[in-house]
């Protein structure tokens, strides 16, 4: 792999973002290529019409609330573009990516991670100087 950037979102990047609070056994459903599930507690988020869970220890921490329903990401993130294709373990499932796609981590030492395309990925975030 490359060696990991720090990046930050771009200025007015924003999700739309609800705490799933619901009495339940949790939630099953397919994104990138794996099964994903996500508990009580977590955040079902819509970025800019993808939509996904976020764990709900890990959006506390690095998500802030704009206004009701509206969340800005806070923290920085630590990125490297993939020399191979292959796969991530994240909260919630496995992901797969291609060469070429971003392997996002919310850790500087590589933890809690997740990929992205290389379009979307440069379309949120950006390099910190």
């Amino acid at each position: 792999m490359n060696k990991r950037r720090k990046y930050r979102k771009r200025v007015a990047q924003v999700v739309a973002a609800v705490r799933i609070d619901l009495d339940t056994d949790g939630l099953k459903y397919r994104k990138w290529g794996g099964v994903q599930r996500a508990k009580r507690g977590d955040w079902l988020v819509n970025n800019d019409g993808d939509v996904y869970t976020i764990d709900g220890k890990v959006f506390a921490k690095t998500y802030r609330q704009v206004r009701t329903g509206v969340y800005m990401k806070t923290t920085a993130v630590w990125a490297e573009a993939a020399t191979a294709s292959g796969s991530i373990r994240t909260k919630e499932g496995a992901s797969h990516f291609r060469r070429g796609d971003y392997l996002v981590y919310n850790n500087k030492n590589g933890s809690d991670g997740y990929c992205m395309s290389p379009a979307k990925f440069k379309s949120l975030y950006k390099a910190e100087r």
